[in-house]
């Protein structure tokens, strides 16, 4: 593989596809798991943000088996990853199913968070008004202060 550093640039290019082995790319998710920077990363290693997240997805997909090894894929591998018409179907519905939650879940969380926001904009209200009550208080105990309330004299 050939790396080539731009001129005035931060990051690589790769003129020539590399290939990965299992155990660089299980060590590149594992370092990704633990919230390192994933363009820092990428950057480290020489391969392109987008191979990482490609590389999680897999790995979530079938674990460790999903990710791809050195080289070509072989019949038996080619094999393993095809599946009749018939058993796709109630993985199809399946997956809808759970998309369907997902976004019942999604559209909750989003309810919940306008809550939350509309709560908190209330709590700075009463929080604003108590401090201003609190003022006038020790004004009006101070001899001399004034009252705390005003007179309906004119």
């Amino acid at each position: 593989m050939v790396t080539v550093l731009l001129s005035g640039e931060d990051y690589l290019s790769t003129i020539e596809p590399s290939r990965f082995s299992r155990e660089f790319k299980l060590e590149a998710l594992r370092r990704m798991e633990a919230g390192e920077n994933v363009s820092n990363l990428a950057r480290q290693l020489g391969v392109s943000r987008k191979s990482i997240y490609q590389w999680r997805n897999r790995y979530r997909l079938g674990g460790s088996k999903a990710l791809r090894g050195r080289g070509r894929m072989t019949n038996v591998d080619l094999s393993a990853h095809e599946e009749p018409a018939a058993e796709n179907q109630p993985d199809k519905e399946a997956r809808q199913t759970s998309l369907e939650e997902l976004a019942r879940a999604q559209r909750q969380i989003s309810a919940l968070e306008r809550k939350i926001g509309q709560q908190q904009i209330e709590l700075d209200f009463f929080q604003q008004a108590l401090r201003q009550v609190r003022d006038q208080r020790l004004r009006s105990g101070v001899p001399g202060g004034t009252a705390s309330t005003k007179s309906s004299k004119r």
